[in-house]
């Protein structure tokens, strides 16, 4: 950070690493608003361009939660052909494997999903990551979530309301925000494109994979957290 932030400049900022640590995921300018008694989501914009300007965040532009930390992004990554490491479903001490397209019916972490693997550790995510699962479609592209890009994922079946979410509905596994009411489960896109998926579990399996806990701009190895 390369200037000093004001008291409300330093207001704005934790409220933005807070709502990441709990949810995964940076607040919009409207949420940013509410929680700190802004009078309009404009007015959250100018100290979220403040802080840009000082170094303390980057923005994303024409995304609705482009808001990203730049001290955790690494300085490099490469990635290690899978055929390289020992055949294992489990993650390796010295990288995470990247998950590419899923078979119908089989575990995520299967070898044979596993395209390769990145050496970045699994503690640089918070809660640590298990895998990266590769991004396909837009639909989640109004949270910076684009195609390509390396989804970092949390193992875990406890999931929460807005959370961003790997699920796994009969034969599909596809990356969505979970809302849950009762026994009805939305799995909701950031994209006005597609639209929401109900799911009633009375009647339909649903799997949680995991949570979204960052994000490798394009699997090239632009770190988002």
């Amino acid at each position: 950070m390369s200037r000093p932030l004001t008291a409300r400049q330093q207001h704005v900022f934790d409220f933005i690493v807070k709502t990441m640590g709990e949810l995964g995921y940076p607040p919009t300018r409207a949420e940013i608003a509410k929680a700190l008694g802004f009078r309009s989501p404009n007015a959250a914009e100018e100290h979220l361009r403040a802080l840009e300007r000082k170094g303390a965040i980057r923005i994303i532009r024409n995304t609705s939660r482009g808001i990203r930390l730049p001290n955790q992004e690494p300085q490099e990554l490469t990635e290690t052909p899978a055929a390289a490491a020992p055949a294992t479903n489990e993650p390796l001490p010295n990288g995470l494997p990247v998950i590419g397209e899923v078979a119908a019916g089989s575990p995520i972490l299967a070898a044979e999903h596993i395209d390769r693997y990145c050496p970045l550790p699994a503690e640089y995510f918070t809660p640590k990551a298990d895998y990266l699962l590769r991004v396909r479609g837009l639909s989640m592209k109004d949270v910076g979530i684009l195609e390509g890009d390396l989804l970092a994922v949390h193992r875990t079946d406890r999931v929460r309301d807005g959370q961003i979410v790997v699920a796994r509905l009969e034969d599909e596994v596809t990356v969505k925000r979970f809302k849950r009411q009762g026994h009805q489960v939305t799995l909701i896109a950031e994209n006005a494109d597609f639209a929401p998926i109900e799911i009633d579990l009375r009647t339909q399996q649903l799997d949680i994979e995991g949570v979204g806990v960052g994000v490798i701009r394009g699997g090239n190895g632009q770190a988002l957290g």
